[in-house]
């Protein structure tokens, strides 16, 4: 099998690489795939500088100009979505289904972002002085740089992408080394759609150096990642040297709250959908569950029920599959070892608990343990995998002060039927969202934002979009 190469994108071209360059798996066989290049810092300086010298033209641009770029980038990824499912399916893993949700994520993304072009909105204040008004405007950040993750790599372009080019910025992304090829197929689409150059720029490679570069520059305005926290530290301290903004969505470790009036079956299959989608690899999906005891053996039975029916495999091959293999091994080892030390803790396995006896792929079994205590290793660090962790408790209070009881502040839900609960739950609860009888699955025109070592600023909606904006006041006098 051939495989392909992926290009940067640098200034309006395609970029041929002359270096190293990072093989590319497909995690469902092992296959090598494509390789994509392991881009040098003066590559990725060309494209900051490209960036930079661009965004001047780009701001003045009326907003609803540059709005219609994502219209015609949407039309151009609608006409090509089966393809692009299908490459995000093989180099991520996510079942057929699953990739078909992200394109059709991305093109509501896309559109929603563009139809902020006629809302961006500054504010008049009152002022203490006479003769004076005083103007509050809605300015450009200047060059954005997008750090993606590899579990939804196409959708996460766009969320950095569509705010940053509609608020009047230029941007330079750098995709996972893990799943580039989507991202070499977007700039190509958007290539066609005639965004002058400069305008949005790719560079690939790891973390540690492109993406270190990109947030240690001086011309970066704001470094928006995606990914786990040990990484967005790093690149915390790669801004602070020039004090630039950070908008960081890291990682999360979701607390379900199972109560004993719950609708138990309902609760059970959302928290089972919520443990295999994209084969447990979402930061905002259950990662925990507190369940009262008087619940607690009848909800564990038919959650292990439900998770052992699950289907896993090759998405490419079935297209009945509940999820796919885990990213790489490194992925599955480090689930493994956490389903190994609480079942050494004392943790019990109700159902799976190991790797799958399927090769080649990195493939988990579906599992469910039972006599998890808070202090296991499963509880308190993030999995992503297919397991469920259950927790029993006495009741609310106990279960809202264990799921608080975490560095992270991601996303959180409870089951129950009495509002009254819910509601002070969710005064309660310390988490950037909480849903409530329902999957943990934000909405575009909401804000998806987390609290404690789940991130700093946010995404989506009004709130998002500002993200990518910064305010200037404009304090005028005039003569009476």
């Amino acid at each position: 099998m051939s495989t392909r190469t992926v290009q940067n994108y640098i200034n309006g071209e395609f970029v041929d690489h002359s270096g190293d360059f990072i093989p590319v798996l497909n995690p469902s066989n092992g296959e090598v795939i494509a390789e994509t290049p392991e881009t040098s810092n003066d590559e990725v300086n060309r494209a900051i500088e490209a960036a930079a010298a661009a965004q001047g033209d780009w701001a003045k641009t009326p907003a609803v100009e540059r709005a219609s770029y994502l219209y015609k980038i949407a039309d151009g990824i609608r006409a090509n979505a089966t393809e692009l499912a299908r490459q995000i399916s093989t180099e991520q893993g996510k079942i057929l289904g699953l990739s078909d949700g992200e394109i059709a994520f991305t093109l509501l993304g896309l559109e929603y972002t563009a139809e902020w072009a006629r809302r961006i909105e500054g504010e008049i204040l009152e002022s203490d002085q006479p003769n004076e008004n005083i103007f509050m405007f809605r300015m450009p950040i200047g060059v954005i740089a997008g750090i993606l993750p590899w579990n939804f790599p196409f959708f996460l372009i766009v969320r950095k992408l569509a705010p940053a080019l509609v608020g009047g910025n230029t941007i330079v992304i750098k995709p996972s080394e893990e799943t580039p090829i989507n991202a070499d197929d977007f700039m190509r689409i958007a290539h066609k759609v005639g965004l002058p150059p400069g305008v949005v720029n790719f560079v690939h490679g790891r973390g540690a150096t492109v993406g270190n570069r990109l947030a240690a520059s001086s011309k970066v305005g704001m470094v928006s990642f995606t990914g786990s926290v040990e990484t967005g530290s790093k690149v915390m301290h790669a801004a602070a040297d020039n004090i630039t903004k950070v908008n960081l969505e890291l990682g999360g470790k979701a607390p379900a709250i199972v109560l004993a009036d719950a609708d138990i079956d309902h609760a059970a299959e959302m928290i089972k959908a919520s443990r295999v989608i994209n084969s447990g690899q979402v930061c905002n999906c259950v990662e925990r569950v507190y369940v009262e005891k008087s619940v607690a053996d009848e909800f564990t039975d038919k959650l292990a029920t439900t998770m052992a029916a699950s289907k896993f495999g090759n998405p490419l091959e079935d297209d009945e599959l509940d999820y796919g293999p885990q990213i790489n091994d490194a992925g599955i080892e480090k689930v493994d070892s956490l389903v190994s030390s609480a079942v050494a803790a004392g943790a019990t396995v109700v159902t799976g608990g190991k790797r799958a006896d399927r090769t080649p792929g990195n493939y988990y079994e579906p599992t469910v343990l039972a006599d998890v205590t808070q202090d296991m290793d499963v509880i308190q660090r993030e999995i992503f995998g297919p397991v469920a962790p259950v927790v029993r408790v006495d009741d609310v209070d106990e279960a809202i002060a264990l799921a608080n009881q975490s560095d992270y502040g991601l996303t959180s839900s409870i089951y129950t039927k009495d509002l009254n609960v819910g509601m002070r739950a969710c005064k309660e609860i310390k988490f950037g969202e909480t849903y409530i009888n329902r999957n943990n699955m934000e909405a575009l025109n909401c804000f998806h934002a987390g609290v404690r070592k789940s991130g700093i600023g946010g995404a989506d909606g009004k709130h998002g979009f500002y993200e990518y904006m910064q305010t200037h006041m404009v304090y005028v006098q005039y003569d009476a």
